[in-house]
């Protein structure tokens, strides 16, 4: 169920855990799982209100703003409530890392996606190993584009031979060269992303 106004928050149990419930922040783009918090009715309401993601901090027993001192606010695109109705899932737009490490996600590990953006991102400051293809296609604006075309053709030509193997080879080339593409010109894949939730709608 989702969560949208306070009266909504009424549906909450918040008493299996003493006024707290868990919540999972996943990035609305990517689908990376972020962290885990927790949050009280008060945290919940304020997201609701500011548009930003609350939570309540155990350790220092008050309400916490993520992102209040270190910028890396939490945009909330939604809140929906689990099943057993004692949990919180809250899909943000993370303005920054959400670890106090300093990674993008608490958790080991990303989606393919994310991390493949972060490699291209990382390529792109000049961060490559001696020999990088992928930091050739961003200094070449000529041979990046000439292999984005190439792969489209091999890719539609697989899909006429209906080769179920090539066709996921080459769709995952097509993708990896859309991305450097992209990337070349600043666009990250969570922009990308988001332009492909709109076709949800469709």
């Amino acid at each position: 169920m989702r969560l949208r106004t306070a009266a909504d928050l009424d549906r909450v149990d918040f008493t299996r855990t003493g006024g707290l419930v868990p919540v999972v922040a996943q990035d609305v783009h990517t689908g990376a799982v972020l962290m885990l918090a927790w949050a009280n009715r008060e945290a919940l309401e304020r997201a609701l209100e500011t548009g930003e993601a609350w939570y309540f901090s155990r350790s220092r027993n008050t309400l916490w703003h993520k992102g209040a001192t270190s910028g890396n606010v939490q945009r909330l695109v939604e809140l929906h409530l689990d099943c057993d109705a004692d949990a919180v899932l809250a899909l943000v737009e993370p303005a920054g890392p959400a670890c106090h490490t300093g990674a993008r996600t608490c958790f080991d590990g990303a989606p393919t996606l994310a991390a493949l953006d972060r490699v291209l991102e990382a390529r792109a400051a000049a961060d490559a190993p001696p020999g990088s293809h992928t930091a050739r296609l961003l200094g070449d604006r000529n041979l990046r584009l000439k292999k984005l075309g190439e792969e489209a053709t091999e890719l539609a030509v697989a899909c006429a031979d209906e080769d179920r193997e090539r066709a996921a080879e080459e769709a995952a080339d097509l993708v990896y060269h859309a991305l450097v593409a992209c990337r070349a010109l600043g666009i990250p894949a969570d922009a990308v992303l988001a332009r492909l939730e709109g076709r949800l709608k469709r």
